[in-house]
């Protein structure tokens, strides 16, 4: 396994630090110090020719700023909290609105859009910040470490931990968008996902939960037996309306805290690559790219200088459903919600969670 930093650039927040995480196979990760992201996956298919499955742009300037997060991690809250606001130890926190009437991933600048410190660990990369308290309305002073390690297996681990001075609340992701095809390869409808989950979490048309964890049988959420993406995206169905395809989160079975277990499992049939997701959280969102040529641009402060839409990393612009995030994560809008696993941390306490990407071939 060999670790080394492959690219600096400069950039208004600072430096721009891209890394290499390679195996003995010559399957490598990119990660950057930008939203302490993932910025390409390069691994075989059935045939053993190498593709990079994680959607990105061909210029890293990009990666400040851009609607779809591709790749990053945000925060200090991932998802949705309905109106912009929550109350914690009786007093009410207002945050930005910047998803129809809610905060959405940490508000418009949050933790994605920011240059976070890198190192190597010997055996990978972490990435850290702190976020000062009040920053985009949250309390408390919270410092964030996001450690990637890669190995002969090809399996890529992020370690999300985050420690508080003060009450507050966190939820971490990682928000890559895969298409096992190959980030250039089109549409994934036609890829294979199953989730260990038989509930899931009905929201309103602004995408907040409604509280309930409604059985998946006999619905387009169903999918506990593997099954095409596009199957039944364009169902008549509420939730598939609200968001032109999936985007939405699933309880995962038989989730107990700390404990790792697998979630999803995600296939492209034209390659034969294998996607298995494991993870310490009790929630999976799945997107289905389902606005990605208009993904909204964040207000132009957190930009360098007015742009048009960003570059693929193959120069063309990318689709609707060109790519798939499997978000493992806390439930959406939990901190209005007490009866949901609770995204609450508080000095002396240590979040941490697990995500493991694991890729092979049948």
């Amino acid at each position: 396994m060999t670790v080394s930093k492959i690219r600096t650039e400069p950039h208004a927040q600072g430096e721009i630090e891209v890394f290499r995480l390679a195996n003995a196979a010559g399957a490598y990760v990119d990660v950057c110090n930008i939203g302490a992201g993932v910025t390409a996956v390069v691994v075989p298919d059935r045939e053993g020719r190498m593709a990079d499955v994680a959607l990105g742009y061909r210029d890293y300037a990009d990666y400040v700023g851009d609607g779809a997060c591709f790749g990053k991690t945000p925060g200090r809250f991932a998802n949705r909290i309905a109106g912009g606001r929550f109350t914690l130890d009786g007093k009410e926190y207002r945050l930005a609105v910047n998803n129809g009437p809610n905060h959405l991933h940490g508000g418009p600048t949050g933790f994605a859009n920011r240059l976070w410190q890198g190192e190597t660990t010997g055996d990978g990369v972490a990435f850290t910040r702190t976020s000062p308290d009040g920053e985009e309305g949250y309390p408390g002073t919270l410092t964030a470490r996001i450690a990637y390690t890669w190995d002969d297996d090809c399996c890529l681990t992020a370690l999300l931990e985050a420690t508080c001075d003060a009450p507050t609340i966190v939820n971490l992701t990682n928000h890559s968008y895969w298409n096992l095809a190959g980030e250039n390869a089109g549409s994934v409808l036609g890829h294979e996902l199953r989730l260990r989950a038989s509930r899931w979490l009905p929201t309103d048309e602004t995408l907040i939960p409604t509280g309930e964890l409604a059985d998946v049988a006999g619905t387009p959420m169903d999918f506990r037996t593997s099954k095409p993406l596009g199957r039944d995206i364009r169902a008549d169905f509420p939730a598939l309306r609200y968001g032109k395809g999936y985007d939405n989160c699933w309880a995962v079975d038989d989730w107990r805290a700390d404990e790792e277990t697998t979630v999803a499992e995600l296939y492209d049939p034209k390659s034969g690559r294998r996607l298995s997701v494991r993870s310490t959280q009790p929630g999976v969102q799945v997107y289905t790219g389902n606005w990605l040529p208009r993904a909204p641009p964040p207000p132009r402060a957190v930009r360098e200088s007015p742009r048009g839409p960003p570059r693929s990393k193959s120069g063309r612009p990318y689709a609707d459903y060109d790519g798939v995030a499997i978000e493992c994560q806390g439930f959406p809008d939990a901190p209005n919600r007490p009866d949901f696993p609770s995204a609450e941390l508080r000095p002396g306490e240590a979040y941490r969670r697990t995500i493991r990407f694991r890729f092979d071939v049948r």
